[in-house]
Order: C-alpha cells, then sequence, then structure tokens
C-alpha cells in the first residue's frame, strides 16, 4: 500500500493539473492572435517571454510559501488569479501597455500554479516509484499539448479568438473547483528539519547540474512552443495539431507503458537519450517540407520530453532536502519561465535575420551542447538507479505453500550522494 500511485488526492490533482494545463497550452495559439494585432516575431517572443518576468520574480516567494505554510493555499490562490486574468484577455484589443500587463499578470499565476500543483504530484509519490509516479503525473501536463492544439486548430477555424478565451476561461474554472477537494499535503516542520533559505536551494551543490540541464532543456522548448504557429503559418508546413497531437500521443505513450525504466536501470541511462531524440526531432523540423516530416518531428521531440522533464524533476525531489521541496520545485519551474524569457526573443532574432530552418537548427545545437556540459558537470552524482531497492527477509507464511516476505526499503549504493 506504501507503493501506491493512484490515490484520491493523487487523481485530483492529476485532474486539476490537466485543466488549468489545458488553459495555458491553448495559448499555443496566441502567436497568431499577435500576429493578428501585427506584431512581428520578435515582438511576439518579447510578449509570450514576458510572462516568465512575473513568474521568476515570484518563484522564491512561491517556494517559501509552499515549505512554511503548505501546498493547499498556494494552489488555490493561484487558481483565482488565473481565473481573473483569463478572462481579461476579453478586454485586449490591440498591441499596448494592457497587453503586457495581462500577459505579466498571467506568469504570475502560472507560477502559483504549475509550481504548487507539480510539488503537490511528487508529494504523492513514494520515493520507490518516484520517476514512474512523476511521469504519470505528468501526463495531466502533456496530455493538453495535443488536446490543446488541436481544440484551438478547430476553434479557430470556425470562430474568433473571442470564443477561443471563453474556453481558455472554462477550463481555468475547472481547474479552480478540481482544486477544492485537495487535502493539504506537505505540514511544516513534520520532517524535522527546518527549511533552509532560498538561495542555499539555489547554490546546493549536487542540484547545480540539474538547474544547467533544466535550463538547457526549457530554452530549447521555446523553439517550437513560441514559434510553431508562425511557422505553419509563413510556410504552409503541417499544422500546430499535428505536431503536438504526436508529440503528445509518443510522450504519453511512454509514461504509460515504459515510465518504469528510468526507475530499474538509472535516469541518466535514458536522460541522455531522451536529449539526443529532442536533437533529432529539431534536425527533422529544420528540413521539414511535408506534414510528414512535422509529424516525424513531433513524435522525436515527444520521446525526449517524455522521459527528460520526469527524470530531471525527480533527481531534483531525491537531491533536495524534503523541508525545502518546494523550494527546489520553484527554481525547478522557474528555470522552465527563464528558458522562455531568454529562448523567445533569441530565436525570434534568428528568424527575423535568417529562418526558421535556421532557427530550428540552432535550438538542436543548443540542446546537444548543453546535454555534454551536463554529463561533465554532473559526472560525480550516479548513473546506476537511484530509486529505492527492497530488501526480502523470509518467514512462514499464513498462505499455504508461500513464504512470508517483510519488505525494507533501504538506499541503493550511491543513492546517498542523490538525496543530499
Amino acid at each position: 500500500m506504501t507503493d501506491r500511485l493512484l490515490t484520491r488526492p493523487f487523481v485530483f490533482a492529476w485532474l486539476a493539473n490537466m485543466a488549468q494545463g489545458m488553459a495555458f497550452t491553448m495559448f499555443l495559439h496566441f502567436p497568431g492572435f499577435l500576429k493578428g494585432l501585427g506584431a512581428g516575431e520578435v515582438e511576439i517572443g518579447l510578449i509570450v517571454g514576458l510572462t516568465a518576468v512575473a513568474s521568476i520574480a515570484v518563484r522564491p516567494s512561491v517556494g517559501r510559501a509552499m515549505d512554511r505554510r503548505g501546498r493547499r493555499p498556494v494552489i488555490l490562490f493561484g487558481n483565482v488569479v488565473n481565473v481573473a486574468v483569463l478572462a481579461l484577455y476579453l478586454t485586449v484589443g490591440e498591441l499596448g501597455a494592457w497587453l503586457y500587463a495581462v500577459r505579466i499578470t498571467h506568469g504570475f499565476a502560472v507560477a502559483l500554479l504549475f509550481t504548487a500543483l507539480f510539488t503537490y504530484g511528487a508529494d504523492q509519490v513514494p520515493a520507490s516509484r518516484r520517476t514512474e509516479g512523476i511521469a504519470l503525473f505528468g501526463i495531466s501536463g502533456i496530455l493538453p499539448i495535443a488536446l490543446g492544439g488541436v481544440l484551438g486548430d478547430i476553434i479557430l477555424a470556425r470562430w474568433e479568438f473571442d470564443i477561443f478565451f471563453v474556453v481558455v476561461l472554462g477550463f481555468g474554472i475547472l481547474s479552480l473547483l478540481l482544486s477544492l477537494p485537495l487535502p493539504e499535503s506537505h505540514a511544516p516542520g513534520g520532517s524535522g528539519d527546518q527549511p533552509q533559505r532560498f538561495l542555499a536551494s539555489v547554490l546546493q551543490k549536487n542540484l547545480l547540474p540539474l538547474w544547467w540541464v533544466t535550463l538547457v532543456f526549457s530554452l530549447a522548448l521555446t523553439a517550437y512552443f513560441t514559434f510553431l504557429k508562425t511557422f505553419v503559418i509563413d510556410t504552409g508546413i503541417g499544422s500546430v495539431g499535428l505536431f503536438f497531437s504526436t508529440y503528445a500521443a509518443t510522450a504519453i505513450g511512454l509514461r504509460l507503458f515504459a515510465a518504469w525504466l528510468p526507475d530499474r536501470v538509472g535516469p541518466k541511462r535514458v536522460l541522455y537519450p531522451a536529449l539526443g531524440s529532442m536533437v533529432l526531432g529539431f534536425v527533422v523540423l529544420a528540413s521539414a517540407t511535408g506534414a510528414g516530416a512535422v509529424a516525424v518531428a513531433g513524435m522525436l521531440c515527444g520521446a525526449g520530453h517524455g522521459y527528460a522533464f520526469p527524470i530531471v524533476m525527480g533527481m531534483v525531489v531525491s537531491r533536495a532536502a524534503e523541508a525545502d521541496r518546494g523550494s527546489a520545485m520553484a527554481i525547478f519551474t522557474g528555470l522552465f519561465d527563464v528558458g522562455a524569457l531568454l529562448g523567445g526573443p533569441a530565436f525570434g532574432a534568428i528568424i527575423r535575420f535568417g529562418s526558421y530552418s535556421s532557427m530550428f537548427l540552432a535550438a538542436g545545437g543548443w540542446m546537444l551542447a548543453g546535454g555534454i556540459i551536463y554529463a561533465y558537470l554532473d559526472r560525480s552524482n550516479p548513473v546506476a538507479p537511484t530509486g529505492l531497492r527492497r530488501t526480502r527477509l523470509g518467514g512462514t507464511s499464513m498462505i499455504p505453500g508461500e513464504s512470508a516476505v517483510v519488505v525494507i526499503d533501504v538506499d541503493p549504493p550511491g543513492a546517498r550522494t542523490e538525496s543530499q
């Protein structure tokens, strides 16, 4: 029973995260809205990345609040702010200060929800199945990538963006309602340790390589999460729905049927091929001339994302102290905002002065170089499995013909490095 994944809090948090994920990932079509208002590629990258400004600024406060006050208050407050800001998109009709203000507020809401719900999900996962559990919880964030892209295609083929924003608002409200039954998952001080300063988590030695690879991963994601829409509009190759549906289907398939692999063979042994798969996906996108290539690129990038995100997040949770898990998760999720803030304008500039092909190749090169640097930085930490192994103690069973087994979780060789 201690290894059970599908508990009631896990399921409700999963559903709440999926609903807020739908509200967020439907904004894959937002660059099209900005293009309709007259924004160029560089400005689109800047505006899309604006949410990161507020998110980055508020992450330390979010982390400390979760460690000292619990997860539930942050989840509920984040949902309320999210619903309010999604409604404000209905008031945006032109480029200008008001649009910028809405985007910054949206970033504040995303920081609260993304961090708090994923931390809550990690709290529900037994340590012996950490990467598997996080991978399954992460399906609630991957599934909306496919559904949001397709649903956006359907809505915008028939209606304007005002209907699109109403649907998005509906998903935000649903997330709030699903979050109401969630019980608190973290009692401050319950582990016997007191939370350390946020900066101490930032500078923790065995977490630094993970911060680096998270930044590499998040910045590369910006290439297609921000610019695939305008790539499709300008080139007529494929569609947003096609790329992200194959992307999500591949990631979900791996998480449903092979989520156990990193815990079994070692997370880093799976992480490196996952990063390599994304590099290949960028190369295919750079040379795409038809819808088939876009679908293949979606599969390759989805396979990489399907493993890379839960593996890195699982290592963060393992290496951070339990009392500082909220702060560690705030840093981890905050680096995705840093990636968006840096990647949006940078990739937009490459498109403006080069082409979409050169931009996708640049993203692939960045991920390849970043992965190699990570391998060097994290060389002192174990490659072998870091989950808990089990020791079996024999005895007499009450069931005829069977032996009683007492299962005791003990740290495997090298796990101490991961948990310090």
